[in-house]
């Protein structure tokens, strides 16, 4: 099973910080080891990617660009022998958004066409991969567009949610229809860097965990004894953020999304749950 993490920071300074308090909560590998990792984040209003091709010693903390940025969205999966990595790697971006799927669609490999043809022509274009979480996120975006949302930068979080979900609920009907035997596993993870939302549809678990202000930090030299009105820890105190994981190492202080669910943060990072209906 791939390993998503996305975060969604209140200062973008501050980013590298949470990303080390994160250092022993989280995993980035799984089985089978990933030959296809990505990292997305943000700069100057642009959506910057790095791929790599393995999940060989990677750390939380090496995860941290070297900009600033308010949103990280990270995925590590094994591709079948055969399937680019530059076109197949995730997480998949388009404008302002960053996408990652965690888990398959049952029988996608007979289902790509017919679900390629609903989407307008530029979203067709856009997929260039052979995996169903491409396809997954030009449904998304097919939403977002129909509602006249898809670049607005005052977009719900709410909003998102819901169309979120709603992708992932027509293709589990999609594979049904088709005769598929099993359930999918649908969980996704969408940021346009001022928002964040998840859903999870099927059996593999999804986390989330908020992150509160602090007076320590290993990355900026803020111990105990540094003075109150320092600057950094000032803004140390005030920064929040939250965090969606697919592995913790325990899950003390993290919250398990029911299946069907949504996770919705806003801008102010105020966090609600759409349930399922």
């Amino acid at each position: 099973m791939s390993v998503v993490l996305a975060v969604l920071s209140s200062d973008p300074n501050l980013l590298k910080c949470e990303l080390a308090r994160l250092e022993g909560q989280v995993l980035l590998q799984a089985e089978p080891r990933a030959n296809a990792v990505g990292v997305g984040t943000y700069a100057d209003g642009e959506v910057l990617l790095r791929r790599l091709s393995s999940d060989a010693g990677l750390s939380v903390s090496s995860l941290a660009p070297p900009h600033e940025s308010a949103a990280l969205v990270f995925h590590g999966g094994k591709l079948p022998v055969g399937l680019s990595l530059e076109d197949n790697t995730q997480p998949f971006r388009s404008r302002a958004w960053l996408f990652a799927h965690q888990g398959a669609l049952q029988g996608f490999d007979w289902l790509r066409t017919s679900l390629l043809e609903p989407l307008p022509e530029f979203l067709q274009w856009q997929v260039k991969g052979s995996t169903e979480g491409e396809v997954a996120f030009a449904h998304f975006l097919k939403h977002l567009r129909d509602l006249g949302r898809m670049e607005d930068p005052r977009l719900e979080a709410e909003v998102a949610g819901h169309w979120l979900r709603e992708t992932a609920r027509e293709l589990e009907r999609a594979a049904a229809q088709g005769g598929a035997a099993r359930t999918s596993t649908l969980n996704f993870v969408a940021t346009n860097g001022r928002i964040l939302v998840a859903t999870r549809s099927g059996e593999a678990p999804l986390y989330y965990t908020r992150l509160e202000g602090t007076d320590h930090c290993e990355v900026c030299g803020i111990t105990s004894t540094t003075p109150e009105t320092h600057p950094k820890v000032i803004a140390h105190r005030r920064h929040r953020a939250v965090v969606v994981a697919s592995h913790v190492k325990r899950t003390q202080g993290w919250v398990e999304l029911t299946q069907g669910t949504v996770l919705a943060v806003s801008e102010d990072l105020q966090v609600r749950h759409l349930p399922a209906i």
